[in-house]
């Protein structure tokens, strides 16, 4: 029989609490989960209808006044796997009830505002789970990096990041911070792979090559982001991703684990069913 429960909760194993070091965790690892890749493979499947209900209750509840919604922000170095999460994991959930966001490099009308008036305007109404494939994290990593901001910018928009997600949380909004972690020589095989196959060049770029010479600052700088913005109200969760199937198993945990704790309730029926019953017999 497939492996599906977890020993420990993801969510547990994987929050970035106080003294959080980047470098001490193993991209290659699978914390809390002793099966192999087939048992993932599985596990993944066999928990997909539970998600997708899930997601139909939060939906189910905001057709009837609910103002609930959640938020998962994923965040990685190239070719981490951010898409096949969007694939297999969230395309397990109605459409209806999903939003997904890639945010690229900002526009020209968008650089005239604060650097999180896009953001904003992106935010999953009532009843949707969104996702945003890459986020405002952009603005305190390749900021850093590249030195597009000054280090007093980049410190300032700590502070406005965490107040901005403490209000999208007041709002009702659930808030789930995801970093696929995998290591340099998994993106490099990775990056090989899209080299020696033609229906992937098109996902290659040679910018990933110069981004791979920068590859230490990323990790510092996405140390400091995570550090100084983890809060409990929007923690951030590090996932090993050279495995991608425990990747993806890991956030459809961490999405059923936050679906869940919201003790969603279908909405009661809203005219007299037995009626409706009769009704429906007689026709």
């Amino acid at each position: 029989m497939a492996k599906t429960q977890w020993e420990d909760s993801p969510s547990d194993l994987l929050r970035a609490r106080a003294g959080f070091d980047l470098a001490s965790i193993d991209p290659h690892g699978k914390p809390g989960f002793d099966g192999g890749k087939s048992d993932g493979r599985a596990a993944l499947k066999a928990e997909s209808d539970r998600l997708s209900e899930l997601q139909e209750q939060l939906w189910a509840e905001s057709r009837s006044g609910g103002t609930r919604s959640v938020l998962l922000v994923l965040q990685a170095m190239d070719t981490a796997g951010k898409g096949g999460i969007v694939r297999n994991v969230v395309g397990a959930m109605d459409p209806l009830g999903v939003k997904v966001t890639a945010f690229k490099a900002p526009t020209p009308a968008e650089r005239r505002h604060d650097f999180l008036w896009r953001i904003r305007r992106e935010l999953p109404e009532p009843g949707i789970v969104g996702i945003f494939d890459r986020s405002h994290y952009e603005d305190v990593l390749i900021h850093r990096v590249r030195g597009l901001s000054s280090p007093d910018v980049i410190e300032e928009r700590y502070g406005l990041i965490r107040e901005f997600e403490e209000e999208v949380a007041a709002s009702g909004t659930t808030i789930i911070k995801v970093m696929l972690h995998i290591s340099a020589d998994e993106q490099k095989a990775r990056l090989a792979e899209r080299l020696d196959r033609p229906d992937k060049h098109w996902k290659f770029s040679l910018g990933d090559l110069d981004e791979r010479v920068l590859w230490p600052a990323y990790q510092e700088a996405y140390q400091l982001a995570i550090e100084h913005t983890s809060t409990p109200d929007a923690p951030w969760f590090v996932v090993p991703g050279d495995r991608k199937w425990y990747a993806r198993l890991t956030v459809q945990q961490l999405l059923i684990e936050a679906l869940g704790g919201l003790d969603l309730q279908w909405p009661a029926a809203d005219f007299d069913v037995a009626e409706a019953k009769e009704r429906l017999a007689l026709s």
